[in-house]
Parts: structure tokens; C-alpha cells; sequence
């Protein structure tokens, strides 16, 4: 039986891993941009920033003011949400996030913490992360949560 060459949503909606090292041409264009101080989901191999998060001491734990954060998450449906509304929150303490997540605007995460709430930027084409030899099998967005003081709309 020949190959199919169809669009198998199986494929495009799983991996068998879920830590995608951040293309640094990327990254180097974002922190050009915003200066980041703190990576919110590192590892000691691929931190960006001199301050970061782990596994260890999860971001998801984290608490802090007037930092620059660049967050590129474990990409799964659960902890990628639990990431984007933590993120959300961490605006409200008057932080900057910047997110590179799946553009995948059809997620309860989506609507609930990032449409009509923060600034979107799609990523043209697919992405290469790491070391891969072929790109994503998904498109990307750079998410941006404007710092904004506790009460504060």
C-alpha cells in the first residue's frame, strides 16, 4: 500500500515528547525586543535566562513583580492551559510575558486568558525546535501579556 500524504490529525496533535528546546534565532529576535530576566520553563541544559524556573522549582509555583518573562512551555493540552493562565495571572503583578506556544485558537484556554486579552503574533510557517530535522507538526504563536498592576484592567 502506497504512503498517504493526507493530513492525519493523530499526528498533528501528539508527539512523543513534550519539551521542545526553543529555536534561539527566535528567541535572540524576542529578547532584542524585550530583555528578558526570567525563562519560566527551563531546564539547566537549555535556560535562556540566568534566572529560571524547572521542573524542580516549577514556574507553575512561581510569584514575583516587575520581571521580563519568556515562557515557552511543555506543549501537552493540560499543562500547556495550566501554563498560558499562569501567565495570564503573572500580568497582573506587573510582569510582561511573552509565550511561544501552539496557535491552537480553538482551546477553552484561548478564549478563556488570551483572545481580546493579550497580543498575537502567528508564526509564519512551522518551527524547528531543537536539533530536529523536520519542523513542528503545528503552527506557533508568540503571546504577549502586557505587565499591568493587581486590580487593573
Amino acid at each position: 500500500m502506497a504512503k498517504s500524504n493526507f493530513f492525519s490529525p493523530e499526528i498533528a496533535l501528539s508527539s512523543k515528547k513534550n519539551d521542545w528546546t526553543t529555536p534561539i534565532s527566535l528567541f535572540d529576535i524576542l529578547n532584542n525586543e524585550f530583555h528578558f530576566t526570567v525563562d519560566l520553563c527551563a531546564s539547566a541544559e537549555n535556560a535562556l535566562c540566568n534566572k529560571f524556573y524547572s521542573i524542580e522549582n516549577s514556574g507553575l509555583n512561581a510569584r514575583f513583580s516587575r520581571e521580563i518573562v519568556f515562557c515557552n512551555p511543555p506543549y501537552g493540552r493540560k499543562i500547556t492551559s495550566d501554563f498560558i493562565k499562569k501567565c495570564y495571572e503573572l500580568s497582573f503583578m506587573d510582569n510582561i510575558v511573552v509565550m511561544l506556544i501552539p496557535a491552537r485558537t480553538d482551546t477553552k484556554a484561548f478564549h478563556e486568558y488570551i483572545w481580546n486579552k493579550a497580543e498575537i503574533r502567528f508564526v509564519k510557517g512551522r518551527l524547528r525546535f531543537g536539533n530536529s530535522k523536520n519542523p513542528a507538526p503545528f503552527p506557533s504563536m508568540i503571546v504577549i501579556f502586557r505587565g499591568k498592576k493587581d486590580g487593573e484592567e
